[in-house]
């Protein structure tokens, strides 16, 4: 049966439920919370702080931070393989002009990511350096210009360290789909990390950058920020320019971002916000300085969420969530009613209906946005005698498989005898997710639910079952479709590979609420006990 065919057959085989009465949300016994107003410190501390305090006091230089950092990405690279392209050399020759700078002119030298070295997903667009978007067809292709976000965190003094790995035009969800290389997991080197965004993640993970930049279509930052143990935002649709970023599903893409701490993920978020005329769907809110809003642990109250309405999805936590996931979970919930916020279980009947709407929304628009590699507009020229093989063996040769059966899913949902039953109904279903969504947020303040239904699996595990594969993103698809805000902080971990596998706690909230989502993010990981989110890997000396 065609790929077409077995996404339509999921998508009219779920029949709405009713929805269940509402009601408050119970750990289960086995789960243990901390006490009562206990307030004691988390393990997630700000690299972006810590680097700023020792630049102003002239403890180390931005030369010795680099340096630190390179070595410590030279060690671990070779497991990792977080990097597709290295930039050690610019690198160094910016952390020098920086020390310079500051010798000469002062403590006015530090922009906001003074000295903060940052890895940039390769479907960023950089001047500088190749980017691929992990696709042969671009191998060698350097732009003429930084995409908006990157730009940003130039001007903010950030140094761009490299280009990491990511699945062929961000079509996967482990990272292996690259064509230049695996990522492995830092927790375990025979896992995946995750995907699209499977090398910004595992990067930060291992430390071998401070915070690092992704793209989100259907949950690419937030699935490998769980399966790696670090923080990642999926901001709303609009709230950062797309431009420089190349288009996979263009009403889907947002522009993320990872960091060990919440902190500094609100650092990058601050700094990569904001209207950008070369982006007609970015948005002209202002844009607050999220990471000042955040509130230190010396400052709360015992109950520093009182009043606080949270969700729990009650869908996520059902078949096919991994017991170990759900425990987690719960877990994290019960923490939240400790710190005094009201937890209560909320049905959302659209939820299943997401993932087949949006593997078949992201194919179509995939199949009109990789048009462009056609080996003349863009893209890896293959000799030819006539121009309808130029374009097929150009594309044949360049393109993956994945991204190949996902243009000839979109094209075949879009075209004239198919259109109704495929692309029409899953744009209905996509306006009922919205409609739900914007339901339980009237509700509540947040929604909460795993970021996957599993743990990191294992390399080569899924590769050869694309529907076990997109299964896994049925936790995340939602949140694109709606264009909502989701925040990804660690919350536990469950058995596996040296150290345990991390999970990762998902938090919804309305449009434009990222503020509340981090500052909420925040409270949660300064105040959970005994987890610490460094991997073995990068602890070492």
């Amino acid at each position: 049966m065609p790929p077409p065919l077995q996404a339509h057959r999921l998508l009219i085989s779920h029949r709405r439920l009713p929805t269940p009465a509402r009601r408050r949300f119970t750990a289960v016994s086995s789960v243990q919370s901390p006490p009562a107003k206990t307030l004691a410190p988390g393990p997630a501390a700000s690299s972006i702080l810590s680097i700023r305090e020792s630049l102003l006091s002239g403890e180390r230089t931005a030369a010795e931070i680099t340096a630190e950092y390179l070595s410590r990405l030279h060690r671990t690279e070779p497991s990792v393989r977080s990097f597709i392209h290295v930039a050690e050399a610019a690198a160094q020759r910016e952390a020098e002009e920086l020390d310079r700078r500051i010798a000469s002119e002062g403590k006015d030298a530090l922009g906001p990511l003074a000295g903060v070295l940052v890895g940039v997903k390769d479907n960023l667009c950089t001047a500088n350096m190749p980017s691929t978007g992990g696709s042969r067809i671009l191998e060698g292709y350097q732009p003429a210009y930084d995409a908006t976000a990157v730009r940003l965190l130039r001007e903010a003094g950030a140094i761009v360290v490299g280009k990491t790995n990511l699945d062929e035009f961000g079509m996967g969800s482990t990272t292996e789909g690259s064509a230049f290389q695996v990522t492995k997991n830092p927790w375990d080197d025979s896992r995946v990390p995750g995907g699209s965004s499977g090398g910004s993640a595992s990067a930060v993970s291992a430390r071998q950058c401070v915070v690092s930049l992704g793209s989100d279509t259907g949950g690419s930052v937030r699935q490998p920020a769980s399966f790696c143990g670090v923080v990642g935002l999926k901001p709303t649709y609009g709230r950062v320019s797309r431009f420089g970023l190349m288009a996979y599903a263009s009403s889907l893409d947002v522009v993320g971002c990872f960091g060990s701490s919440v902190f500094d993920t609100a650092t990058i978020l601050s700094v990569v916000s904001g209207h950008d005329k070369m982006d007609s769907t970015s948005s002209s809110q202002d844009v607050p300085d999220y990471a000042s809003e955040l509130v230190s642990l010396d400052s709360l109250e015992s109950k520093p969420l009182n009043g606080l309405r949270i969700g729990i999805i009650q869908e996520t936590l059902g078949e096919g969530v991994d017991i170990g996931v759900a425990s987690s979970i719960k877990a994290a919930a019960s923490h939240l009613e400790q710190l005094g916020s009201v937890v209560e279980e909320v049905s959302l009947p659209s939820f299943s209906l997401g993932l087949p709407a949006y593997y078949i929304l992201a194919s179509s628009e995939a199949s009109s946005n990789l048009s462009r590699y056609d080996g003349i507009r863009y893209g890896r020229q293959i000799s030819a005698d006539d121009l309808n093989e130029l374009y097929g063996e150009s594309r044949a040769n360049g393109l993956g498989h994945e991204v190949k059966m996902r243009i000839l899913m979109g094209t075949y949902a879009l075209s004239a005898g198919y259109y109704d039953a495929y692309y029409k109904r899953a744009q209905q279903v996509r306006t009922l997710v919205k409609e739900s969504f914007k339901g339980a947020l009237e509700r509540f303040d947040i929604l909460v639910s795993p970021a996957a239904p599993s743990a990191a699996y294992k390399i080569g595990e899924k590769i050869n079952d694309p529907l076990a594969m997109y299964a896994g993103d049925i936790m995340t698809v939602n949140v694109n479709l709606a264009g909502l805000p989701a925040l990804v902080v660690p919350c536990g971990f469950v058995e596996g590979g040296p150290a345990g596998l991390p999970i990762g706690l998902q938090m919804i909230g309305s449009p434009f609420s990222e503020g509340n989502l981090l500052r909420v993010g925040h409270i949660f990981e300064q105040t959970l006990q005994n987890f610490s989110f460094v991997p073995p890997l990068s602890s070492e000396r």
